[in-house]
């Protein structure tokens, strides 16, 4: 049974992931234009599903949210808080291949980080994305962030090395577009 809507936008909902979800994330990143966006190109059983969620999604270093629609998952929403002086988090997120381009993901990525400035008291909230996904550069720039740099060929993702881009948007500057 699907648990209760956290965040709610005009289209989306982000409700915290069930163990009933399970089947649904595995199908996601073992799709090749997920697990190409993200850089796990690694299959994924269902028993790796299952310690995903009982040491990632029920643990506490991070926040990991399902994007739903009219019910209906349809991708994920993450924070990986970090370590240190500065308050942050690296923000993440995918959405299935028969979702793309309807607007899902900029939505609750939207959602997110309007959450994690306005009740965690974010300062700043990072993104990477590989060089070869310029939809999801697209998305970040497209809410106020900031490419601040690469990391030149950092992984090795479907057969050859990829920069990895980090962004960033502080919150001083997300005030001025929310």
């Amino acid at each position: 049974m699907p648990g209760p809507v956290f965040l709610e936008g005009d289209s989306v909902a982000l409700r915290p992931i069930e163990e009933d979800d399970l089947s649904f994330l595995q199908a996601g990143v073992n799709d090749p234009t997920i697990w190409r966006a993200i850089g796990a190109p690694e299959p994924v059983n269902s028993q790796q599903e299952q310690e995903f969620f009982d040491d990632v999604v029920c643990g506490d270093d991070s926040i990991d949210l399902l994007i739903t629609v009219d019910g209906e998952p349809v991708g994920i929403v993450s924070f990986w808080p970090g370590d240190g002086a500065v308050s942050k988090a690296e923000l993440g997120y995918w959405v299935a291949p028969d979702h793309h381009r309807e607007g899902y993901a900029s939505e609750a990525a939207e959602l997110m980080i309007d959450y994690g400035f306005r009740q965690f008291g974010y300062h700043r909230i990072e993104a990477r994305v590989f060089e070869c996904n310029d939809a999801s550069q697209n998305l970040l720039e497209g809410l106020g962030f900031v490419q601040e740099g690469a990391h030149r060929e950092a992984v090795f993702v479907d057969g050859e090395y990829q920069d990895v881009r980090w962004f960033s948007l502080l919150e001083d500057e997300w005030e001025k577009t929310a």
